[in-house]
């Protein structure tokens, strides 16, 4: 009997409703004893023990399955700037001691607790990154907002606030996203996570899976590639004009790697639509479709030269394989997961949905053979255009951009640990190669198949390290269990 899969297929095209329909619903008490048996938040200390980081070097091959899943367009403070411990909004007194000016009245907004299921944000391109961040005084969230599309054809469109007033500066807590703050208080919570690039999604997932994002002209010929951190080669799906082709993406991404290896690895997309248009600047489109064979921005690998010619196509698969497969024991070593739309936690897409998705698979992996030797990294890709306190790190000419949260689930996770190292996806890729690939990188120096990449992204001595998330030397942790549908104090959006 598998309650997951169904679950997860008709949640991706109805919401939760299907959800309450397909799950038996766990004793939501179970979610109240875990809050009261939460061990004390620890904090990290930038830099283990020799002895400790020689423990993790040798334990890292007690992870035999990594699974990374990207969630969409939320920033750190509006999930976790309130938690405990955590690097979150200012406050003094039990007063934040921040706000954001509100060009339309005059006033200096502070943020609030929004307890709405349906958010707006705000647009979150590239242009609006750099007017989000003011040059460090982090002050432009509301008027981006405020001068956001309204009304799209697509709610999705990064180009749109999906909100006839901006809720930029509304945060959530244990009350709406109980799971979210369970799974950091039983695990890890990452609260110096900054999305790999200062762009929108296309790029964000082919950091994801290659540390960067170009635009080729000849197909295996890696020195045709160019940096391109706004608009790399797009699908055809986002193309105008008649002529359309598929890009070109003729660099070296991990899966290269992998594959020289014998290391398995698999991408599972929900079906449904794609949570974004074709660039954040777009001026208005219509939902995307997508599943497992339908290569696009949520879905990228199936464009890579190296996937091709690897005859690895069919690892790109739908999620119910992935499902099938925790319960089985049948996981491959790396596993990327993308959303659809109704499930992503894209404005204005469900917190609910989402969480309730999330939630799903965890629990799918936690149920199976392979929890044991699991390492789940859990992000959002994007700030969405929600507010965020924090200077984004410089690193390159491609990133870091805004923080977003981040989450390390495992049966090896150092217990309500908040790991306050500067971290981005690249953390993700090294942890890999680490584990994996006896320390290769994604270097055009010595990975086989060089490309132009202007740096070694891993190797950026500001990224941080994510073995420091893990004890390896503890017994492996049983799973925890939590509701699909957790009780929260959520308002539905009125019909």
């Amino acid at each position: 009997m598998r309650p997951q899969l169904p679950c997860i297929t008709h949640l991706a095209q109805r919401g939760t409703r299907a959800l309450a329909a397909l799950f038996p619903l766990l004793v939501v008490t179970l979610l109240a004893s875990v809050a009261h048996s939460q061990p004390r938040a620890q904090d990290d200390s930038r830099a283990g023990t020799q002895d400790e980081d020689r423990g993790n070097d040798r334990g890292i091959h007690k992870i035999k399955h990594i699974i990374v899943i990207m969630q969409e367009n939320r920033s750190f403070d509006e999930y976790f700037g309130t938690y405990p411990g955590a690097d979150g909004i200012p406050m003094q007194d039990g007063e934040f001691t921040v706000c954001v000016p509100d060009p339309a009245t005059g006033n200096c907004v502070k943020p609030f607790h929004n307890v709405q299921d349906v958010n707006g944000g705000g647009p979150h391109g590239a242009s609006n990154a750099v007017a989000d961040v003011d040059g460090g005084k982090m002050d432009g969230f509301i008027a981006q907002a405020q001068l956001g599309q309204k009304g799209c054809l697509n709610p999705d469109n990064p180009a749109c606030t999906n909100s006839s007033t901006p809720d930029v500066m509304g945060y959530h807590d244990e009350r709406e996203i109980p799971n979210y703050w369970a799974y950091a208080r039983q695990f890890v919570l990452q609260d110096h996570m900054y999305e790999p690039n200062a762009s929108w999604s296309l790029p964000a997932h082919l950091f994801e899976v290659s540390e960067w994002s170009a635009k080729c002209t000849v197909h295996d010929d890696p020195s045709s590639c160019v940096n391109a951190l706004q608009n790399p080669g797009l699908p055809p799906d986002f193309q105008t004009g008649p002529q359309k082709t598929n890009p070109i993406y003729a660099w070296t991404d991990l899966t290269w790697l992998l594959h020289r290896q014998g290391v398995s690895w698999g991408y599972y997309v929900v079906a449904g639509s794609e949570p974004d248009c074709e660039n954040d600047e777009a001026e208005d489109c219509l939902p995307i479709p997508q599943n497992s064979k339908t290569p696009g921005i949520w879905n990228p690998l199936p464009y890579f030269d190296t996937v091709k010619n690897d005859a690895e196509l069919n690892n790109v698969q739908p999620i119910e394989n992935f499902v099938e497969q925790a319960e089985h024991g049948g996981l491959p070593a790396v596993s990327w997961i993308a959303p659809s739309g109704a499930v992503s936690e894209h404005p204005p897409a469900k917190v609910s949905a989402g969480q309730s998705y999330v939630t799903a698979l965890i629990n799918a992996v936690m149920k199976g053979p392979n929890w044991r030797h699991c390492a789940i990294f859990l992000a959002w890709d994007d700030w969405g255009g929600f507010y965020d306190h924090i200077v984004p790190v410089n690193v390159d000419q491609n990133g870091y951009g805004l923080r977003v949260p981040g989450l390390v689930i495992s049966p090896y996770a150092k217990s309500g640990f908040i790991d306050h190292q500067t971290l981005s996806f690249d953390a993700y890729v090294k942890f890999i190669e680490d584990d994996f690939l006896e320390g290769q990188r994604l270097d055009p120096r010595t990975d086989g198949r060089p490309d132009p990449r202007p740096d070694v992204r891993e190797d950026e001595p500001q990224l941080g390290d994510l073995r420091r998330d893990f004890d390896f030397d503890q017994p492996p942790r049983s799973p925890i269990i939590l509701p699909e549908q957790p009780a929260t104090d959520l308002v539905p959006q009125p019909y």
